[in-house]
């Protein structure tokens, strides 16, 4: 990954490409992440992917770690914590943050290892209806310096991000298979 890259997503497909794999950007200028993704399903099911607690655990992050949830208000105003565990050696890694805005197609929210409490990042995920069944999701994560972004790229967080969507594919694959979201 080279996170300087400047990609625009936007300008370089048409409606019949898709970006199956995650864009990530680090922006030269702002100490900002972005973020964009397309997944074959709908808005509303990419929603509820990511504020149901049981089914963000089961899709979230890096397939060495495991998912559990210790608190989840997914409302505007609610609150969040999870805890990934290490499967191998069993080390936990705790974060929580704060549901600014939950809507239909956008989730404001702050986000913070616990391990790292002064690095609080402002996260905002907008989604979008691409037709065909396909919807585009554009993230940002805002940090208050470039060393914390610079800490959150280089903790991993790629492989993090594209084993957790290649999760959510399946999930939703699956899901579809099943009838569409339950």
């Amino acid at each position: 990954m080279n996170p300087t890259e400047h990609v625009n997503p936007t300008e370089h497909t048409s409606p019949t490409d898709r970006l199956t794999t995650a864009t990530i950007e680090a922006d030269p200028e702002v100490p900002l992440i972005r973020i964009v993704r397309d997944f074959r399903t709908t808005p509303a099911q990419l929603l509820r992917a990511h504020t149901d607690p049981e089914l963000y655990a089961r899709w979230v992050g890096p397939e060495a770690l495991s998912t559990r949830i210790d608190l989840w208000d997914a409302r505007t105003g609610g609150a969040w914590a999870f805890t990934d565990i290490d499967r191998g050696s069993g080390e936990e890694y705790a974060f929580h943050g704060s549901f600014h805005e939950v809507a239909e197609d956008r989730i404001v929210q702050t986000f913070t290892y616990d391990g790292w409490p002064e690095g609080v990042s402002l996260e905002t995920m907008r989604l979008k209806d691409l037709g065909d069944g396909w919807t585009r999701m554009h993230s940002t994560s805002l940090f208050d310096s470039f060393e914390g972004r610079g800490q959150m790229l280089d903790s991993g967080m790629d492989v993090g991000i594209h084993e957790g969507y290649a999760a959510l594919d399946e999930l939703l694959a699956a899901d579809a298979t099943a009838g569409g979201a339950r």
